[in-house]
């Protein structure tokens, strides 16, 4: 039977303890399975002239537990122990660069979606994946759509948490755009303000002044979005929080996606409209640059964003 995870490790992290990869399973009735109960985050480890290093690893933990406590999942870790917990990950798979994925789960056997009681699990995951979207998306960009699926209302889910049942519209919205031919969706809110791709923030740029969406509209406090807002202010553009409205989108002179798993996506059309010229415009290059290199050491690390992870395999 061929492998259903391509990009599949040999050891999972599981509640302090490493478990082979076919061994970290649930039971189908636990909580997470009916009812969607789980947070998560998704970080990359890049491979450096050092050795590898986790890219703002300090930074997602503390996301982790905020979404944690967000849905009132109790969790017995600190940042200071996921982290840990993250390197020796990567140590015991002997990998200098992966894709990471932190989740917090709520098992047990039972049937009600009432949480009280009910066991929660942590596991940190090491995965082969080395882009998101596609190949070459990086370096020629993607063609977006609008989605007719909106992010949720301020009043109906906590967008702020990256929990794994917000992510049920961000399904609906990429399978439409790949239906239509398109890479991505792009997904407003709910008051019909542009909010952020299906599963990326996004970044206009209009006359060299950086527009994205504010936390008000349904979005992710993504930390990719703030490494490119922190970014774009060092070499002195402006950056603005805004509401963005739909049609803003055709007459942008850039766009962007960001995001762990996109890193920073150009996007070259929205609705089968050419953004700019059709490529990728050079604040976005410069930017782009700037974050993959500090990423993967050619740049020096100068706001101490990467974690470097020792050589030595752990052992356990």
């Amino acid at each position: 039977m061929a492998d259903a995870s391509p990009g599949r490790t040999d050891k999972i992290w599981r509640d302090g303890e490493f478990v082979n990869w076919d061994d970290a399973t649930l039971h189908v009735m636990s909580h997470v399975v009916h009812y969607g109960s789980s947070v998560f985050e998704g970080l990359r480890c890049y491979d450096t002239p050092a050795g590898g290093a986790v890219f703002r690893l300090q930074d997602h933990m503390r996301r982790f537990l905020d979404s944690a406590r967000i849905y009132r999942m109790p969790v017995r870790y600190t940042v200071d122990d996921l982290v840990q917990a993250t390197i020796d990950t990567v140590a015991a798979n002997d990998l200098r660069e992966c894709y990471l994925r932190p989740v917090l789960v709520r098992t047990g056997q039972q049937m009600s979606f009432h949480p009280v009681g009910v066991p929660v699990e942590c596991f940190i995951i090491a995965y082969k994946w080395p882009t998101y979207l596609s190949a070459d998306a990086l370096e020629r960009g993607v063609d977006a759509c609008v989605s007719s699926w909106r992010r949720a209302a301020p009043d109906t889910l906590p967008m702020m948490a990256k929990a794994g049942g917000n992510y049920l519209s961000s399904q609906q919205s990429t399978l439409e755009a790949r239906q239509n031919g398109y890479s991505e969706g792009i997904m407003l809110d709910s008051f019909g303000f542009v909010a952020e791709g299906s599963g990326a923030n996004l970044f206009l740029v209009r006359d060299g002044v950086l527009y994205t969406a504010g936390l008000g509209s349904g979005i992710l406090h993504g930390i990719t979005r703030d490494t490119i807002m922190t970014l774009a202010r060092d070499f002195g553009y402006e950056v603005r929080e805004q509401q963005i409205p739909r049609e803003m989108l055709y007459i942008a002179d850039e766009l962007f996606f960001t995001g762990t798993a996109a890193e920073l996506t150009p996007i070259r059309s929205v609705d089968r409209v050419e953004v700019g010229k059709g490529e990728p415009g050079e604040i976005t290059r410069r930017l782009q640059a700037e974050f993959l290199g500090i990423a993967k050491g050619s740049v020096v690390d100068r706001f101490g964003w990467l974690t470097p992870v020792p050589a030595a395999v752990v052992s356990r």
